[in-house]
């Protein structure tokens, strides 16, 4: 068979696929915009007029949107300091010859595999409830009072939340490329008097800052999108301390019953998120020279 003879054929194949993943992903995005310009609210569904940006206007002008674009931001930032840096120490911890390194290297790496809900729920009925976790445990335990995290500190204890859950992907990239560092160079520094710290931050550092770019590009993502965590802990609250955009959406269409604006928060969710990801994607690219 001819190379262009296996062209077709496989584009033939790919076909329905492709186009089964395009209707997947266009036609909810244009019944999305499409709600966005109408004053679509479920308990008025019989009346839906078209009203061109005034979904858009109001959306824009909330306060509550810059406080979840804000929330958004430092949830995303605060995840990926956590992760890479945690990361970047697990990975060298992990890379050390050590008794039982794979189970180690397994227990690690599980958490990423535990849903998110299931996560949520952990952390917050076994470890932050203020009176019959282990934080409140440990707070009688020596003296002092119990915290209640989710209330006082609602978008902190999401951070750390999902920065648990995202920790061990991180470590998982970066130890792979920490194995894949040439030992002659360590050596090599170790005998001209390098130290571990400048071992560290002049070998190290640079030979997984591309597999750290990877991280940051994925990991952003997905964090853009974090939703059942608030969901299971903080439901938003207290107030909008812990809302992010995505929550900002679910409660303007599930919980308002305003289709029309929870409509429009979702394309401009989508849209940040797609400036966010051809932002990244530059970076990235810069910097694995793609």
């Amino acid at each position: 068979m001819s190379t262009t003879h296996s062209r077709t054929a496989a584009k033939t194949m790919l076909t329905p696929s492709v186009i089964l993943l395009f209707l997947w992903m266009i036609v909810p995005l244009a019944m999305t915009l499409y709600f966005s310009f109408l004053r679509y609210n479920l308990f008025n569904a019989a009346e839906t007029p078209f009203i061109g940006f005034l979904n858009y206007q109001y959306f824009l002008t909330d306060p509550a949107f810059f406080e979840a674009l804000g929330n958004t931001l430092l949830l995303v930032g605060g995840v990926l300091v956590i992760t890479v840096i945690g990361g970047t120490l697990l990975a060298l911890l992990l890379d050390q010859p050590m008794f039982g390194q794979g189970i180690v290297r397994l227990l690690v790496i599980a958490p990423f595999f535990v849903m998110p809900t299931v996560t949520a729920l952990v952390w917050k009925n076994m470890f932050m409830n203020p009176t019959n976790g282990l934080f409140a445990f440990l707070s009688r335990t020596f003296g002092t009072t119990p915290i209640d995290f989710l209330g006082h500190y609602p978008l902190a204890s999401i951070i750390l939340i999902v920065s648990w859950q995202w920790l061990p992907f991180a470590t998982l990239i970066l130890l792979t490329a920490m194995q894949s560092l040439d030992g002659e160079q360590i050596e090599a520094a170790e005998m001209d008097g390098a130290n571990a710290l400048s071992r560290f931050f002049h070998i190290i550092v640079p030979h997984l800052a591309r597999a750290a770019t990877v991280v940051v590009l994925i990991q952003t993502i997905f964090l853009l999108s974090v939703f059942a965590e608030i969901l299971v802990t903080t439901n938003g609250g207290p107030g909008y301390a812990s809302t992010n955009l995505p929550f900002l959406v679910y409660g303007q269409s599930l919980r308002l019953f305003d289709v029309g604006g929870g409509s429009a928060g979702g394309i401009i969710a989508v849209i940040l998120a797609n400036i966010v990801a051809i932002f990244l994607m530059r970076a990235v690219g810069k910097n694995l020279d793609l």
